[in-house]
């Protein structure tokens, strides 16, 4: 082919490109709308379409979604998927077998199966992202199987009254995956099962509430069954009396079988436990870095179950009842520092993580699935609240920035950016790093390719957020 053929046959491509991504089709689901059920929707949706659900129940109506970069989304409130008891393929309310798929603004409920593992959504495609949606009384929240390479990103979501009771499904339960980003959440009332179950191989669990409460029977409110890396930053973390078991984190209990480093990062938590007995943490014995800075223990139990792990970092964790705390209200699990707090600028500086990651609470939840930032001034604060005023709270309205994929292998998609804010990429030491990039009405298209593997800030105007380049 010579070189004229040659570029009339890439200017074909690239229009025929271009037809395929315009074809993008905007769907409307809903009372009086052509289609009234998403499931009349799902056979016919292709890649990249949106599916508009109006705000409204959509009793037993279950499904699967196959086609490739999905936006599904509730408009005007939540879609409310009410299963009473009914599941798609005897799995879930909705199945998702594509892959990067976006939820958004979606309840879940009530989903069974003959298996005793009904699922509001049953992830078997790769990388997935929900964002303010609700899972209620179902089998499994969220079960998602093994799959690699993927990423689940969940924000701004609540788990509640999520179990079967077995000890087998839980609030969420995310199978081996490349990553788990757990931000903002609220998830409590696991039925026996636990409020976080996960084993991916890296899990960034930031600025969530995890309880029981005084009714609840859930048993750990984070299990991390084959270890990993995981970095648990600014967390609340309570166990109720009715607590199933006696320790209210589990890491590598099950074997440290996951395929990286195993290195568990407790930044910045505060764990409460209201029972007389048991431990905040148990850890397996074995080859795990273990490193907690700033931490509240507070209640009955020890820290750690058993031995200290061999490679231990241990800093200004403060230990004792609740009382001596001097939360603001404890009895409404209200965990701020009241004035008097032993936690006021007891804190030490936690560094980075052995690949550079932040060791830093730069945000703290505020419930039930919100954040704000966290204030930094010259002292630090043990637990997840500083004890201060001057922090700057995300607009309740604003989403937040959608990074795509993290961890990043190539190009670097950040979509919500207003065309006239500033987009730059930091290392962890909060040097520029120079990079190839191209700007759209409301992205940035940044080329990492060419940067050494590790951590990176994205400061997009004022707002930064964290990046992983592999």
């Amino acid at each position: 082919m010579n070189s004229q053929a040659r570029m009339k046959h890439l200017l074909s491509f690239i229009i025929c490109t271009c037809s395929l991504i315009g074809q993008a089709t905007q769907w409307t689901v809903g009372t009086g709308q052509t289609y009234t059920l998403p499931s009349q929707v799902a056979p016919m949706v292709n890649d990249g379409d949106t599916v508009n659900i109006l705000a409204g129940t959509y009793p037993s109506d279950v499904t699967n979604w196959t086609a490739d970069d999905l936006l599904l989304r509730g408009v005007g409130g939540f879609a409310q998927l009410e299963s009473n008891g009914v599941s798609w393929g005897d799995k879930a309310i909705w199945v998702i077998q594509g892959d990067r798929t976006t939820v958004e603004w979606i309840e879940f409920s009530e989903c069974t199966s003959t298996a005793y593992n009904g699922a509001g959504i049953r992830q078997e495609g790769h990388h997935l992202t929900v964002r303010n949606c609700i899972f209620r009384d179902n089998e499994n929240g969220i079960l998602a199987g093994s799959l690699l390479p993927s990423t689940i990103r969940i924000e701004r979501c609540e788990f509640d009254h999520n179990g079967h009771g077995d000890g087998f499904s839980h609030n969420l339960y995310i199978n081996h995956v490349d990553s788990l980003i757990f931000r903002y959440n609220y998830s409590h009332h696991a039925h026996v099962g636990h409020e976080l179950k996960s084993r991916a191989h890296v899990n960034v669990i930031e600025y969530n509430r995890f309880s029981n409460e005084a009714t609840g029977d859930a048993s750990r409110e984070i299990d991390l069954p084959n270890g990993g890396t995981t970095y648990m930053i600014g967390n609340v973390i309570q166990q109720g009396p009715m607590g199933q078991n006696s320790n209210l984190v589990g890491y590598g209990l099950e074997g440290l079988t996951n395929p990286v480093n195993h290195e568990f990062y407790v930044i910045n938590n505060t764990l409460v436990n209201e029972k007389t007995v048991g431990s905040f943490l148990s850890i397996q014995n074995g080859n795990v870095f273990f490193k907690a800075y700033n931490n509240i223990l507070a209640g009955g139990g020890s820290m750690i179950a058993g031995a200290f792990p061999s490679f231990t970092d241990t800093v200004s964790n403060l230990r004792g009842t609740i009382t001596a705390m001097v939360f603001q209200d404890p009895a409404t699990y209200n965990y701020h520092l009241s004035p008097s707090s032993p936690a006021l600028s007891a804190g030490f500086p936690a560094g980075l993580a052995q690949n550079g990651y932040p060791l830093v609470a730069w945000e703290e939840y505020v419930h039930p699935t919100s954040s704000t930032v966290r204030c930094q001034h010259a002292t630090l604060d043990v637990g997840a609240f500083e004890g201060c005023t001057t922090g700057i709270g995300y607009e309740s309205e604003k989403e937040p920035l959608s990074i795509w994929p993290v961890p990043s292998d190539g190009l670097l998609f950040v979509h919500g950016v207003p065309f006239d804010a500033a987009v730059s990429l930091l290392d962890v030491h909060g040097a520029l790093v120079e990079v190839p990039s191209r700007r759209g009405s409301d992205r940035a298209v940044l080329d990492v390719s060419g940067l050494a593997p590790g951590v990176y800030l994205l400061r997009i105007g004022t707002r930064t957020s964290r990046v992983v380049v592999q």
